[in-house]
């Protein structure tokens, strides 16, 4: 006894196995040595044979053209697929449609009455020929549903023919309709997914062509031994004249449905949209026509799978560029959140985010992509609420889906691409979306109610189909699988580089360590000399001067690491600025040099009372860094020329430090502003640098909001340093 459906089983309901067809044919069912295990109980009087179990097919009687089918099928079904094949049959006064498939062990033959001249079908097969013509000229996918749901209700003569999509929950737009007159329009409404549960999308899938010609039908049980035996149901996953589910005949029922067929658009295996047709009244449609109504769709669904892949293709391009650009400049630039900062333009654009959070060592960057800013405080509750090991890839799209303490918090910003590119620094890549607020006009109130129906307590289909406007908050459009890959190459790509940067930055700090142990073995040992001559009576004078020249070589040595230092913790310099006159802090500074070092000339081109909001600490360690790049590398004897002007009509401040000297390698130049570079170690007047004067001087200028460039005017090198004038604060 078939299992009733109730509120207990219903989403679990086995549709592929129901035990019964539907009347308007019979089936018999062959095990794979070509012997009869089940039949539908009106096979004997509609086809006239004797169905005895275990009998061999080419012993019934049946016609040689259904014989010579069902040989085939047993012979295709020993490797394991039978597609259906299909015969034309006059027997017991009925002309049939016979499909003969294989599936699951068994091979069926199913006999469907058709009741169409053969000529009015053929003419219907030819006329939805001419139509596949018409559809490789339109020009976009609406339009390309909207001439299916026309051909196929010129074809077929149902009332209604709509077109759905489905979108990511499953739920179904319908985007095209061709409807009689007098008939109520569903066009642009929206269908839950709930319609279609997931053991009937599964059919929709495998089997693509469903007809119930009567929804007022009484089904037909199936008879004999199903399973050899073993009392196993009969699969009918690929039949076509399958019984349906009862709960699907109420749902029809309830829409004033006598009819109905469906059509899958598959597209790489997914149900991307379906073709539906409803007829007010019982209606049989030849299995050759529903063919040719497969066709059409197949038509589409190969014009939607080319559409998707030449969009996948492009993302896929996009992201190769961008993630060689982005790569290229992580490991040349040393500050990691200002490099993804310079791409966050092509990220946004390539990810389809419409804001951007960068966070590395608690610091944080946002870059708003449509002219909407992220709250920093909130960027920060966002970046907390991530896990800190484990997730490196986390998607967020809504409301629901972040933390509770966090629902209802993050504005506009409800849709989440994290990824964690380095976890060791607390590196994040937030890509956000906003919501999207939709009007939705479904087919009838969305919701299952719990009610005694024609089959007893359970969900019951809905009752009304009339249009229920809802308005859906707290989604963002969802994150498409094409950008959810193109985010996971960048970020294997993106740890990659991070990997490299702590390898490089670790074999860096090795030598750091070795190279300072060197370098303040000379001073140390140079004070320890003068202190034991001091001890027996010489002259103070120049060993004073020895000592002070020794100490201040290591504080000089000590200041340049432990600034390294806070750079690399991502604490910063620390800047503290205020109005300076800067024309008179160059002027000292000249006067310094020009003191300390005699055999220099200085050349000074300053104007006069310049002021500018600077941490004047910090900015002289940048221009005394650059006067000693000039003497360590400049010509001997050429003089050293020192500049400061206003541009940008007074709001930006340059000033420039040139020396003679020869042009920069390429590969040099490239380098020049990295630290633990040696480049200075080639000359001999400067045998004790680290590396570090240029990189911890570029850094300064960057949290002044300004830049250092080096450029080469024969025979001069030149760098410049430009500041604005007002409002240079830290970031």
């Amino acid at each position: 006894m078939t299992a009733p459906v109730d509120l207990a089983n219903c989403a679990n309901e086995p549709i592929h196995i129901p035990g019964s067809i539907q009347p308007q044919g019979a089936l018999l069912a062959f095990d794979l040595q070509g012997g009869l295990v089940a039949w539908s109980a009106n096979a004997a009087a509609l086809l006239e044979v004797a169905p005895l179990p275990g009998a061999s097919f080419d012993s019934m009687g049946l016609d040689e053209a259904v014989n010579a089918l069902l040989r085939a099928a047993l012979a295709d079904q020993a490797d394991g697929a039978t597609p259906p094949a299909m015969a034309d049959v006059a027997r017991a006064g009925h002309t049939f449609d016979c499909v003969v498939h294989g599936y699951g062990q068994r091979v069926i033959a199913e006999f469907e009455l058709r009741h169409a001249p053969s000529n009015e079908v053929a003419a219907f097969a030819l006329r939805a020929h001419a139509a596949i013509g018409q559809l490789k000229r339109q020009k976009s996918l609406v339009a390309l549903m909207q001439l299916v749901a026309e051909q196929v209700r010129e074809i077929t003569g149902f009332d209604r023919v709509m077109g759905y999509c489905f979108r990511h929950d499953d739920s179904g737009d319908v985007v095209a309709e061709a409807v009689r007159d007098g008939l109520p329009r569903y066009l642009g409404q929206r269908y839950p997914a709930g319609d279609i549960p997931a053991q009937a999308r599964r059919l929709y899938t495998i089997n693509t062509l469903r007809l119930i010609a009567d929804v007022g039908y009484q089904p037909v049980p199936l008879l004999g031994a199903a399973g050899a035996g073993e009392g196993v149901p009969l699969d009918l996953s690929h039949s076509i004249l399958r019984s349906v589910s009862p709960i699907h005949i109420e749902y029809l029922q309830n829409m004033g449905v006598g009819a109905s067929m469906s059509v899958s658009i598959v597209v790489n295996g997914r149900l991307w949209g379906l073709v539906a047709c409803h007829h007010m009244a019982p209606r049989q449609v030849p299995y050759s026509v529903r063919m040719a109504c497969d066709v059409l769709a197949q038509v589409l669904a190969a014009h939607v799978q080319s559409t998707d892949a030449r969009e996948r293709s492009d993302l896929a391009e996009r992201g190769a560029a961008l993630r060689t650009e982005l790569i290229e400049t992580l490991l040349h630039e040393d500050d990691v959140l200002l490099a993804l900062q310079r791409h966050a333009p092509a990220l946004c654009a390539v990810l389809e985010a419409g804001a951007l959070v960068f966070a590395q060592h608690g610091k944080l960057v946002v870059y708003s992509g449509d002219g909407n800013p992220v709250d920093e405080a909130l960027a920060a509750r966002m970046v907390a609420s991530l896990p800190p090991e484990g997730a490196q890839l986390v998607r967020r799209g809504g409301v629901a889906d972040w933390p509770q303490d966090l629902r209802g918090r993050t504005g506009r910003w409800v849709g989440m691409l994290a990824l964690h590119f380095d976890p060791s620094s607390g590196g994040w890549l937030l890509a956000l979306r906003p919501e999207q607020v939709q009007t939705v006009r479904w087919g009838g109130r969305p919701d299952k109610t719990l009610s005694f129906g024609p089959n007893g307590v359970r969900l019951t289909p809905r009752g009304s189909f009339d249009e229920w406007v809802d308005l859906v908050h707290g989604s963002a459009e969802p994150w498409e699988d094409g950008h959810v890959l193109v985010a996971e190459q960048l970020l294997a790509e993106m740890h990659r580089a991070c990997m490299a940067r702590h390898a490089e930055l670790e074999r860096a700090r090795m030598q750091l360590l070795a190279m300072l142990g060197h370098d303040l073995r000379d001073p140390l040992q140079s004070i320890t000399m003068a202190a034991n001559v001091l001890q027996h009576g010489a002259q103070p004078h120049q060993l004073g001067q020895r000592i002070q020249r020794s100490s201040g070589r290591m504080q000089r040595l000590i200041s340049q690491v432990l600034d390294m230092s806070r750079l690399d913790s991502g604490m910063g310099l620390g800047m503290r600025p205020r109005e300076a006159d800067l024309s008179r802090l160059l002027e000292d500074l000249l006067d310094e040099s020009r003191l300390a070092h005699p055999g220099v000339v200085y050349e000074a081109d300053i104007a006069p009372a310049v002021t500018a909001d600077v941490d004047p600490d910090r900015l002289e360690q940048v221009v005394s860094n650059l006067l000693s790049n000039a003497r360590h590398h400049g010509m001997a004897g050429m003089p050293v020329h020192v500049a400061l002007a206003l541009a940008q009509g007074g709001e930006q401040v340059t000033i420039s430090v040139r020396n003679h000297g020869a042009q920069l390698a390429p590969e040099t130049e490239a380098l020049l502003f990295n630290p633990f570079k040696r480049i200075s170690l080639q000359n001999p007047n400067n045998r004790t640098g680290m590396g570090l004067g240029l990189y911890i001087a570029s850094r300064i200028a960057e949290e002044h909001r300004g830049s250092i460039v080096y450029r080469y005017e024969a025979p001069h090198v030149v760098f410049s340093v430009g500041l604005p004038r007002r409002g240079g604060k830290p970031a």
